[in-house]
């Protein structure tokens, strides 16, 4: 799913195909608001990498949703274009959902994610509820009370920094994940009214609705340029920050769907 990122998109398709040793695959992009650059570039760097541009902005859940629809594996690695895969974690994300994630009822998969300098950043959590919200929005989140709060959902008592084994999590990061067509054809596609954030979040839950578990597996590491553009003025980011006020709104209609019920499975 690219959007106006060329420069990060040819790099993360060269580090695919520098890192895939083993697992037969297929590239398919999705250009949204396409203005016909990366068609044509990708078109002479490498030609095996198929691109649909779309003229309007199809939103995150649309953009993942017509990729799955054109692909024709039984895994579904699903990428944005900020990420640098590294050796091998590909072949073993895909190894492990064949055979043992299979047996566990695994249906999605979420890897290790590192920021550029090799740091750990957060990829697996656990589900929102609206006090969350508050707390990451606002300084409450850094009280000694509420800080609990964000730690539980962040994951942090399972140590998933330092942990070299599959651990369950309500959700994990939309950016980098994999998930078996066989669980996707039971509980359908990205819901599609989410145009950015929260897709991700309300996919993993249906995954668990339907029986399938969704896992944080650490033995796939990725580099992830990540830019937390929904955060930026703190609390002043409801009236200052365009990227902030998507992520309420999909927010406020996560929750109106569950009706403000949280389950959680970890």
């Amino acid at each position: 799913m690219n959007y106006k990122t060329l420069g990060l998109l040819k790099q993360c398709i060269l580090s695919l195909k520098k890192t895939i040793r083993r697992t037969p695959y297929e590239i398919i992009v999705i250009d949204s608001e396409s203005d016909g650059d990366a068609p044509r570039a990708l078109g002479r760097e490498f030609p095996g990498v198929r691109c649909f541009p779309y003229r309007e902005n199809t939103g995150y859940g649309r953009g993942v949703n017509e990729g799955i629809r054109r692909a024709s594996g039984d895994y579904f690695l699903i990428l944005n274009p900020d990420i640098i895969v590294q050796e091998h974690a590909v072949d073993s994300a895909v190894s492990f959902m064949e055979g043992e994630g299979r047996r566990l009822g695994i249906g999605m998969l979420g890897p290790k994610l590192l920021n550029p300098d090799g740091t750990f950043q957060p990829s697996a959590f656990r589900f929102y509820t609206p006090l969350t919200i508050l707390l990451r929005r606002t300084f409450l989140g850094r009280l000694p009370f509420f800080k609990r709060h964000i730690d539980r959902f962040l994951m942090k008592d399972k140590h998933l920094e330092a942990s070299h084994q599959v651990q369950y999590a309500d959700w994990v990061r939309g950016g980098a994940l994999c998930a078996s067509r066989e669980a996707i054809e039971k509980v359908g596609l990205m819901d599609e009214r989410f145009f950015m954030y929260f897709e991700d979040v309300d996919w993993a839950r249906r995954f668990w609705e339907n029986g399938y578990k969704v896992a944080y597996y650490p033995k796939s590491a990725l580099y992830h340029q990540y830019l937390r553009t929904s955060h930026r003025f703190g609390v002043l980011d409801l009236f200052l920050n365009k990227m902030a006020r998507f992520h309420i709104a999909s927010a406020l209609k996560y929750f109106w769907k569950y009706r403000f019920r949280t389950t959680h499975y970890v």
